[in-house]
C-alpha cells in the first residue's frame, strides 16, 4: 500500500476507509451497530490500516464503534492511522479541546493521528480555533493537524496558524466532481506538500455506468470503481477514503491500489469532467 511520509515520521496510507453513515447520519443507529463491527473487523482482517471518522458522524456513535473494533483487534496502535473531525459547532478555543477529548474517549485511544476541522465556522476566528488545535498537539492528544472543505484562501490561512505543518485538506474530489482542482486548492496543495484527501470518490456508485470508465476497467481486469480510484491514487499527493460496508466493496476498493493505469489511460480520465 502506497504510504506518504509526514513531517514527525508517521506515514499515512493513500487509500483508508470512510465511515461517514456507518452507525446513523446525524444521529446514532444501533440497528446497525452488528452489520458495521463486522465490516471494521473485515476491513482490519483485509489489511486498511487508515480510518477516517469524526465527531459528528451518528453524533458520535461512529467513533464508538470504530473504537471498539481497533480495541478488540489487539493491533499495536502505532499501526492504524486515525483521522477525526471537529464539527463547526466546537471551533471556540475550549470547545475544540473538549472535543477531542471525547473523541480520545470514544475511540479509546490516548491521540488521535490527525485531527481536522470539520467545516470552517465564520463566527468563530479562524485563529482562536488553531490556539485550541496547536495546544491539542503541544499536549501530545493530537499528532498532526488538517483542515476539511476549506477553499484557497481560508486554506492559505490555515496554513499560516498551524504551528505544525497543515497534513491535508480533505474535499470532495473525483473523476465528475473536479471543483477543488478547478478552484486553485489541489495545485496549492500539491505545490505545498499538503495532501488532498478526497472524500465520496465513487460518487456513491454513480460512476460505475461510465462508458470509459467500463472500457478502461475490461482492459486491466478491474471494476470501474477501482479505475475510479486508481485515477485518484495516481496523483501526487492524494489520499482516497472510500466508505464501504459490503465484503466485496471493502476488498474491491483496498485492491484498487493494484489496479495500475497507463499514461494513456489518466489522459483519458482527465477528460471525462
Amino acid at each position: 500500500m502506497k504510504t506518504y511520509p509526514l513531517f514527525n515520521s508517521a506515514h499515512i496510507p493513500a487509500l483508508g476507509l470512510g465511515t461517514w453513515r456507518m452507525g446513523g447520519g446525524k444521529t446514532p443507529d444501533f440497528s446497525q451497530d452488528a452489520e458495521v463491527l463486522r465490516a471494521l473487523r473485515l476491513a482490519l482482517d483485509i489489511g486498511y490500516r487508515h480510518f477516517d471518522t469524526a465527531e459528528m458522524y451518528a453524533d458520535g456513535h461512529t467513533e464508538t464503534l470504530l473504537g471498539q473494533a481497533l480495541s478488540e483487534s489487539n493491533l499495536p496502535r502505532e499501526q492504524v492511522f486515525l483521522t477525526t473531525k471537529a464539527w463547526h459547532t466546537h471551533l471556540k478555543r475550549e470547545a475544540v479541546q473538549h472535543a477531542c477529548e471525547n473523541s480520545l474517549r470514544r475511540l479509546q485511544t490516548e491521540y488521535i493521528d490527525l485531527y481536522l476541522i470539520h467545516w470552517p465556522n465564520e463566527f468563530v476566528p479562524l485563529e482562536e480555533t488553531f490556539e485550541g488545535l496547536n495546544a491539542l498537539v503541544r499536549q501530545g492528544k493530537v499528532r498532526t493537524l488538517g483542515v476539511s472543505n476549506f477553499d484557497l484562501p481560508a486554506l492559505r490561512r490555515a496554513v499560516s496558524l498551524c504551528e505544525t505543518p497543515l497534513v491535508t485538506n480533505q474535499v470532495p474530489y473525483s473523476l465528475h466532481n473536479r471543483t477543488y482542482a478547478r478552484n486553485g486548492v489541489l495545485a496549492f496543495c500539491q505545490q505545498h506538500g499538503i495532501l488532498l484527501t478526497a472524500y465520496t470518490p465513487l460518487e456513491k456508485g454513480q460512476l460505475a455506468a461510465e462508458s470509459a470508465l467500463q472500457r478502461i476497467a475490461q482492459r486491466h481486469a478491474c471494476t470501474p470503481a477501482q479505475v475510479a480510484l486508481a485515477w485518484l491514487l495516481q496523483q501526487e499527493g492524494v489520499l482516497v477514503i472510500p466508505k464501504a460496508t459490503s465484503p466485496q466493496h471493502l476488498r474491491e476498493n483496498f485492491q484498487a491500489a493494484d489496479c495500475l493505469l497507463s499514461p494513456q489511460d489518466m489522459q483519458t480520465l482527465n477528460t471525462l469532467a
